[in-house]
């Protein structure tokens, strides 16, 4: 098996267990949404696992800054057989990890001293029961602030020695074990359980990876030695970076936390939620296109080859938005329909789905923002810029918060995800515009695909807004899937003829290559 038919290979099985990830995750909030609803003890939950999911998702998680500055620096000393690691190797793991468990084990122990500060500032408008459940569930869930920052470094580790499976398998104990709590416990009426199998579950992600990590010769035995130290000094300088852009991220949630606590209760599940819906497709579609995407933009900057970039961008983007627009038309023909198939049982009741339905629309207008913003960030990357959008991200912090001053009082919950597809689109703008500095994309062609997929699109909605109208309406499970997944297909085959009516390039591509293989099968067999 030559090296490129086995990263092809490693490729694929990443991508699965990453789809298989997602799943688990998605029906771990199906299950949450069940038993707790979108209420006082789902608000409070999801408040106080915005502090450890820091440390567990961002910084610890898998493309996070500990799992890559890991990778960066230990591949130099593992050796090329791959077997196990030598003396060199296991200082500088000592030495880093020491240093990791005494700095989050100190803020750990910060977290679960002043919970009650921090939850009053982060939750200021929310009632004192919420304020103090929210409390309880973050001192149960502050271990895991120290977990986390452990399960990153093992997830470089890992990697550098080519065992793809298990970090990118990991995340799914975790959910499995929130779902199998839940699930026991039914009668969690104030959460304790399910903050508990929240620590339970990062904990068996640590104890899943150790003993993969020693069989690689790595041993546990503190090191001090910090100073002095060229290899520890050049992790901490790619770590540091990665840590501050990975937080400006988690600031923006903070703020809708804020803002979002002097809504009524459930309105931070409901926008969790709608996130989550959100996420689940877009965050595949755009990671499946991207991932092999990067590499090719880097090399061609590296050669020069800018006509080149420019052609990738617009057939990569081309492609995405061609994706993203039907996306956005069934969110918003079908959101609510598609909340009540998904969450609506058990303590998840009709006011829930409302609240999550409106979250969900305003959040899906920013899908064609988002997939720009993520293509364009690559191209910066692939010029070894992560510094302008990094300083865009930060600046934007400000206009986060006063967009959701401006909407949130008028809007409500919608205010508040309609705030963040603003956000989006002004960072995506200034993202398009400061990268001329480098190079001159010529967005013309973009534009102009754009308005072309922009209008297949709108006339796929209003095609499918009549038959929607018209189809009859049965007030069963059964029978809203039904009419859901009828929607799905018919404005599946409705947009594809309307996207060849208005000549998307995209389409007329595929359209070209499917009749180009179907004349060659005729062929082959006359």
């Amino acid at each position: 098996m030559t090296k490129t038919t086995s990263l092809f290979n490693a490729a694929k099985l990443i991508a699965l267990v990453t789809i298989i990830s997602k799943f688990v995750g998605f029906l771990r909030d199906v299950v949450i949404a069940k038993y707790y609803g979108a209420g006082l003890v789902s608000d409070a939950y999801f408040y106080a696992y915005q502090i450890p999911a820091l440390a567990i998702i961002i910084l610890g998680g898998v493309g996070g800054p500990f799992h890559s500055a890991i990778v960066s620096v230990f591949a130099k000393f593992i050796p090329q057989d791959g077997q196990t690691a030598d003396k060199k190797a296991n200082k500088l793991y000592n030495t880093f990890l020491t240093s990791s468990f005494i700095v989050f084990i100190l803020l750990g122990l910060l977290i679960f001293l002043f919970a009650e500060p921090l939850m009053k500032i982060i939750i200021s408008g929310g009632s004192q029961n919420l304020v103090s459940l929210s409390v309880l569930h973050l001192r149960i869930m502050s271990p895991v602030f120290v977990i986390g920052g452990i399960i990153g470094i093992y997830y470089g580790i890992l990697i550098t020695f080519r065992e793809f499976l298990l970090p990118n398998l990991s995340p799914v104990i975790m959910s499995l074990v929130i779902i199998s709590g839940v699930m026991i416990a039914s009668d969690d009426t104030n959460g304790i359980i399910l903050a508990s199998a929240t620590t339970l579950g990062a904990l068996c992600q640590f104890g899943l990876q150790f003993p993969k990590v020693r069989r690689l010769g790595f041993r546990i035995k503190p090191n001090f030695e910090f100073k002095n130290n060229p290899e520890f000094k050049q992790l901490l300088e790619l770590l540091f970076p990665a840590i501050l852009s990975s937080t400006v991220g988690q600031i923006y949630v903070y703020a809708d936390m804020f803002f979002a606590s002097k809504l009524t209760e459930g309105a931070w599940s409901a926008i969790g939620y709608a996130n989550r819906i959100f996420q689940f497709p877009v965050g595949i579609l755009v990671t499946a296109f991207l991932v092999p995407l990067f590499p090719i933009f880097s090399s061609l900057v590296g050669k020069g080859q800018f006509d080149e970039v420019r052609r990738y961008f617009n057939k990569g983007i081309g492609i995405l938005n061609f994706i993203a627009f039907p996306m956005l038309v069934c969110i918003i023909l079908l959101a609510h329909d598609g909340v009540y198939l998904v969450f609506q049982r058990g303590a998840f009741g009709e006011n829930a789905t409302n609240m999550v339905t409106l979250a969900l629309i305003y959040l899906g207008f920013g899908i064609i923002p988002y997939v720009f913003r993520d293509c364009i960030t690559r191209v910066y990357y692939a010029f070894n810029d992560s510094k302008t959008p990094f300083l865009i991200a930060v600046s934007s912090i400000v206009l986060k918060v006063l967009f959701n001053m401006l909407l949130t009082e008028r809007f409500g919950i919608a205010g508040i995800t309609m705030s963040t597809t603003l956000v989006t689109l002004v960072n995506a703008t200034w993202l398009g515009i400061l990268l001329k500095k480098k190079m001159d994309m010529q967005y013309g062609i973009y534009f102009k695909n754009l308005l072309k997929t922009g209008i297949a699109a709108i006339m796929t909605y209003f095609a499918c807004l009549l038959i929607y109208n018209i189809t009859p309406i049965y007030n069963t499970w059964i029978g809203i899937a039904c009419k859901t997944a009828l929607m799905i297909v018919v404005c599946g085959i409705l947009y594809i003829i309307s996207a060849l009516v208005c000549r998307v390039e995209s389409v007329s591509e595929m359209a070209g290559k499917v009749y180009e293989t179907f004349r060659n099968k005729i062929g082959r067999i006359k």
